[in-house]
């Protein structure tokens, strides 16, 4: 750093090795800023896409990748099968009581309900379950939406109380009474006054569905504008770096 007449301090411009890696940077963030959305729709894509390629390499027999993936999720879901759908078998799902008649694993066994990834009768289940799928395809469907022209120009951001109004609260609701009425919490005093209930794959994806929209269409104008103006401030940088000099 350096001391000029009027006693500020500058730093030395950065050259060579530096100033080229620091150039290659602000051209790989600004090619980021230009096609963000592009990369987050891939990027949630292939995020839900795994868990029903699991499902896939099961059934043609590619079982270890497949393996590699409900075990990478199970730290993301829950995974438990009477609220996963399951590919190629008898049904699409298989709530609960039919779970249970079907594998002989009991409801509260949740480790057991978790670690069964299916077989060739009752089909694979997918890595997600039915709400995260929800979510997921919610969130991917509100970026494919944002990303016309049109919708991208004109779209605020969701309000917030729209957000817990229409995006939390229906998920909350659901999750929690479930949860809530079911062993062990029904046997404590503080929530045994909850009637016993296990939702639905119509409830868990349509609460689910409505937090992904939510979640997409609160954040995505946002990061447009956030994007907008990283690209324009990268942009009039790296213009000072490709302008020609002087003869």
């Amino acid at each position: 750093m350096t001391t000029n007449a009027s006693g500020q301090t500058s730093r030395p411009p950065v050259t060579g090795r530096t100033r080229s890696m620091v150039i290659g940077a602000d051209r790989i963030s600004l090619g980021i800023a230009r096609h963000w959305l592009l990369l987050l729709n891939l990027f949630i894509f292939l995020y839900l896409g795994l868990p029903f390629l699991a499902p896939i390499l099961m059934e043609v027999g590619i079982t270890g990748p497949a393996h590699v993936i409900y075990t990478i999720y199970s730290g993301l879901c829950h995974q438990l099968g009477f609220r996963s759908e399951f590919l190629f078998g008898q049904q699409f799902t298989y709530p609960r009581a039919v779970f249970q008649q079907f594998t002989g694993i009991n409801g509260n066994d949740l480790f057991g309900a978790r670690a069964f990834i299916g077989n060739a009768q009752l089909g694979w289940k997918v890595a997600f379950c039915e709400r995260d799928v929800a979510i997921y395809g919610a969130i991917l469907l509100g970026g494919l939406v944002f990303a016309l022209p049109p919708v991208r120009r004109r779209l605020g951001p969701l309000p917030w109380w729209a957000y817990v109004v229409f995006g939390v609260a229906p998920i909350a609701i659901d999750g929690f009474s479930q949860l809530f009425s079911q062993y062990p919490y029904n046997l404590l005093p503080l929530f045994n006054l909850l009637p016993y209930r296990e939702s639905t794959l119509f409830l868990r994806t349509l609460t689910g569905g409505l937090f992904g929209l939510a979640n997409a269409w609160l954040a995505m104008p946002y990061l447009a504008a956030s994007m907008a103006e990283m690209r324009l401030q990268l942009e009039n940088r790296l213009a000072k770096v490709d302008a020609p000099r002087p003869a």
